[in-house]
């Protein structure tokens, strides 16, 4: 366990989710721990690059964060295992899903990219939770390794295989995603493959994502939504476009807004859109804060696609970490 970080914040959101609507991210790893190195990822490179599981935080913590979310009684719709990383790296992730179950009824999902379902206690940890979302963006070796850059050991062949035992045994519902990149996972016959695999793994459904935010590589470019609706029709019938997540009602104001800016920003890059959506917050609110952390050097700010994006600041950045965002922190929000 890494101790140097048991203070870690671990919760995130609710924030705004394509699928998952209202969603409270659980992020029980360090920054960018994971089995693959995805040119489309929104965190950027993998900087642990590891199939080595551990108990990387206490679990204690993790559980009272999510507790005291929950008792703020903002709007949730599922609470849900990404942010950092590979979930499945920490071996706790089972014992955390059926504690998390006796907490609340808000359904538990586990966003995954599918490498350590090849391992009996890992499909075993999973079996708790409502929904799984495993990713299998290419069903050839040739082009798993060119979309995802995953370790030498691991092969799609064997995460196939893992899937199709998983849809076996796990009682919950499974939404596969896959994530489009034009020019690299996208020919007929990558599609072909995938739909071979998908008829094996027997998913609910087929999510189609593409690369929206900006990506670990800038070369990692989106498919139209033409191009994502003839692959849809060609998948067949569990197939669905993943359409961006529209602001709904009932989300209620937070009052640390900068730290739940953050808090979303440290784990994605979100748009204003995102923010609002997800802290009740209409967009005069939030931008004297958005400023004031791009001015603290505590976020950047991107463009791709023709949208606005607020991540985590570049390296040069980091640096300086920054007596102002302590001095800050005593300012009172307007």
């Amino acid at each position: 366990m890494l101790k140097d970080q048991e203070a870690a914040s671990h919760i995130y959101g609710p924030v705004p989710s394509r699928r998952l609507g209202f969603s409270l991210g659980v992020d029980i790893l360090p920054s960018k721990t994971c089995s693959f190195d995805c040119v489309y990822c929104q965190l950027g490179r993998t900087g642990r690059k590891s199939g080595r599981r551990g108990r990387y935080f206490s679990s204690r913590d993790i559980l009272r964060q999510i507790k005291e979310a929950i008792n703020k009684n903002q709007r949730t719709d599922h609470i849900t295992f990404s942010g950092s990383g590979e979930p499945t790296l920490h071996t706790e992730i089972g014992n955390l899903i059926r504690k998390i179950k006796k907490m609340t009824e808000i359904p538990v999902v586990v966003l995954t990219n599918s490498s350590l379902l090849t391992r009996r206690p890992v499909r075993r940890a999973l079996m708790a939770a409502d929904i799984i979302v495993p990713s299998l963006d290419a069903a050839t070796a040739a082009t798993f390794r060119r979309v995802n850059r995953p370790l030498p050991s691991v092969q799609v062949k064997d995460i196939i295989g893992a899937l199709a035992l998983f849809r076996r045994e796990f009682q919950g519902r499974i939404w596969l995603e896959v994530m489009l990149v034009k020019g690299i996972n996208d020919s007929p016959s990558d599609i072909k493959s995938l739909k071979r695999a998908i008829a094996r793994i027997r998913p609910d459904k087929v999510q189609l994502n593409t690369v929206v935010r900006p990506p670990a590589e800038k070369w990692a470019q989106p498919l139209s939504r033409r191009a994502l609706d003839k692959i849809k029709k060609d998948l067949g019938g569990r197939a669905e476009v993943v359409v961006d997540f529209r602001r709904r009602p009932g989300s209620p104001a937070v009052s640390d807004i900068r730290r739940a800016i953050l808090a979303m920003a440290e784990r994605r890059p979100v748009t204003l859109e995102d923010i609002t959506s997800s802290l009740g917050r209409k967009e005069k609110e939030v931008r004297p804060h958005l400023e004031t952390l791009l001015r603290w050097q505590r976020i950047s700010r991107h463009k791709h696609g023709g949208t606005i994006y607020y991540a985590p600041p570049q390296p040069a950045q980091k640096r300086k970490k920054s007596l102002r965002w302590e001095s800050g922190r005593a300012e009172k929000n307007s």
